[in-house]
This record gives structure tokens, sequence and C-alpha cells, in this order.
């Protein structure tokens, strides 16, 4: 049994051994797609698992959960710069003894980054993990049987 690395044929855009005239480079394999009498390669592989609808569902998933809250927290952060920076009076008012507005709002950045990073694990454990792992094993055995 040989293992390939499956991405080796699937080089992003604008990445690949190529001369200055475009054409590939001398001493480059052919990817594996290219030689006569060869099933689909690695990469077409990659590619044919990229546009599938269970991928597509999977990285929605994961941009619907990932984008808002990298928005969220970061119109967090910047609203404590921006008070610390023009409103110095109102992040000075005490809450309790020495503890100041300022204080309890840099420590709740710090809970808000926990809590984040427990919300992101649930979320991918509980909405992504299966079925990346079925895209996984689904695709491994796709270039399993590429290889023969």
């Amino acid at each position: 049994m040989r293992l390939e690395d499956p991405w080796y044929d699937a080089l992003a855009s604008g990445w690949s051994d190529r001369d200055s005239t475009g054409a590939p480079a001398s001493g480059a394999p052919p990817a594996s797609g290219d030689l006569p009498g060869a099933g689909p390669g690695a990469g077409d592989i990659y590619l044919q698992v990229q546009r599938s609808d269970a991928f597509q569902e999977v990285r929605a998933r994961y941009r619907r959960f990932v984008v808002p809250m990298s928005v969220a927290f970061l119109v967090w952060y910047l609203a404590y710069v921006v008070a610390a920076t023009t409103a110095p009076a109102l992040m000075a008012r005490p809450v309790a003894g020495a503890v100041n507005v300022a204080m309890v709002a840099g420590l709740a950045q710090f809970l808000t980054t926990f809590l984040l990073t427990w919300a992101y694990a649930r979320h991918a454990r509980l909405r992504r993990d299966r079925a990346a792992l079925d895209l996984r094993w689904d695709t491994q055995e796709m270039t399993r049987g590429a290889g023969r």
C-alpha cells in the first residue's frame, strides 16, 4: 500500500513548482491524475469533497458561529479601549473599594475570552465534529481507492 501526501496535487492558487514561463518546472513529478491510465488523483478527490454539500454545510456551520462571535468580541474589545481613552472619568469611577469600572471591564474581557472559548469548543463538538469526521473517513477511503 502506497501512501501519498493528499495535498501534493491540491496546491493553492498561485503556489506550484513553475518556471518563469508558467510551465511546470522540469524535475517536478506529474500529478497522479496526469498519468495515462491513472484514476482521479488525490487532488481531484479533495476538490470533489470540497465541492460536496456535506463539506459546504460544515464550513457554513463554522462561519455562522465564528463570524458573529468574532465581530461581537472585537466590538466589545474596542469599546473597552475607546472608553478607556475617551472617558477616563467613567473608567476611574469606583465600584467597590479600590476596584473601579476599568478593572471590572478588564476582568470581564478575560471572562468573555474564556466563555467564548468554551462556546466555540461546545459548538464544534455538537455541530461540526461528527460531520467533519465522517467527511475525513470518506475522503480517506476515496484516496485509498485512488492509490490502487
